[in-house]
């Protein structure tokens, strides 16, 4: 019987950490824990290393001092990134993490390397600037590149010289997950006016998200109340910026919810809201989420994967993004149409389950390892 494929995957962080890469990074851990031999090498936030088990899956998290411009700062990730490196069939890499990079070009490793690329560095400019030369040199060695849509690649400052690398592999939805909802009114008893719709914004709340724009449009939005399920540094200012244009009673902060409130305040609402402004948003998984329910979506024209989830007229719309007037033009006609808001919702549910399945994605990524092995 031959023996599984040693596969050591790469990320800055791991669960219980939130973020929408660490999520994924854990979902493939653990759906590929009984195909493959994979171990897990990722950074503490901050402060001392460990070696454990997490939801049976091993996982290394080595020491750092912190976190700088979204990044770990690590000195005992890179030997130890080449200790490890030494064992395995196949290094999987989740991109951008910087360090990663650095610590695969200094460790001499000669197997195969995949890379999933998630997005580009967007904000940090002069760290984009700086590492540029490292990104290129990685993403040379690469044998693979995965990215979950065309627009990845289409919308990235780097990936482009590297498209015949590409392979596309969309994200998907464990349905199992979300098909049992405990709570059916959860948005609905918390409704100032009960005859409101119910709007739902899901995610970090954070500058990149939009939410200013989803506020300003709300000004604009009649008969519908906004429900902003999330937590991040901007909150403080946003609940500011909805109290000065008197929405207190149209806006309302949920704050950060457990998996089970969070599947119940999908399955509540009307209207799926998703304002990005800035490509570091290169996917949404939360649109898929909502999708799942049967939720029209309105989402942004982003040049990365966003307007590729949901689809314009077929899903929900796309809008212009940073445009608080046409996000409530749009959502005004979503709240204003209860045909069209089935007819949307019954499309996303269908595209979901066509397109959006994990069980699929798993099987693809496996099939390229391989592929892989076979050429070794």
């Amino acid at each position: 019987m031959n023996s599984k494929i040693k596969v050591l995957q790469v990320n800055k962080f791991y669960a219980p950490w939130i973020g929408g890469v660490e999520r994924i990074v854990q979902d493939i851990a653990e759906a590929m824990n009984d195909k493959t031999d994979i171990k897990m090498l990722v950074c503490q936030p901050k402060g001392k290393g460990i070696i454990e088990v997490y939801n049976g899956v091993p996982v290394t998290r080595v020491s750092s001092f912190g976190i700088l411009y979204s990044m770990p700062i690590s000195l005992d990730f890179i030997w130890k990134f080449r200790e490890m490196s030494k064992e395995a069939d196949i290094l999987q890499f989740h991109s951008p993490f910087p360090l990663g990079d650095l610590a695969y070009l200094l460790s001499g490793y000669k197997g195969k390397m995949v890379i999933w690329w998630h997005s580009d560095i967007i904000s940090q400019r002069i760290l984009k600037r700086l590492i540029r030369p490292i990104n290129y040199a990685f993403l040379k060695r690469a044998d693979l590149i995965i990215v979950a849509t065309k627009n990845h690649i289409e919308s990235s400052y780097i990936l482009k010289p590297f498209a015949s690398k590409c392979k596309i592999i969309p994200f998907g939805l464990k349905f199992s997950d979300f098909e049992h909802v405990e709570e059916m009114d959860f948005l609905t008893k918390k409704l100032v006016n009960p005859s409101n719709k119910k709007l739902l914004f899901v995610g970090r709340v954070v500058y990149y998200k939009g939410i200013d724009v989803l506020i300003n449009a709300m000004k604009k939005i009649n008969g519908a109340e906004l429900f902003i399920a999330g937590s991040g540094v901007m909150e403080n200012s946003y609940k500011t910026l909805a109290e000065e244009n008197g929405l207190a009673g149209k806006v309302h902060f949920l704050g950060y919810l457990p998996f089970e409130k969070l599947k119940a305040a999908y399955k509540d609402c009307d209207v799926f809201v998703f304002p990005s402004i800035a490509n570091i948003e290169a996917f949404g998984i939360a649109q898929m989420e909502a999708m799942f329910y049967s939720k029209p979506v309105v989402n942004t024209d982003l040049p990365t994967g966003v307007p590729l989830v949901s689809l314009h007229g077929e899903t929900g719309f796309t809008v212009k993004s940073g445009d608080p007037d046409a996000f409530a033009f749009a959502v005004q006609r979503l709240v204003d149409d209860e045909s069209l808001r089935l007819q949307f919702g019954a499309n996303a549910a269908k595209r979901v389950r066509e397109n959006f399945n994990f069980e699929k994605m798993i099987d693809s990524l496996y099939t390229e390892y391989e592929r892989l092995m076979q050429g070794r």
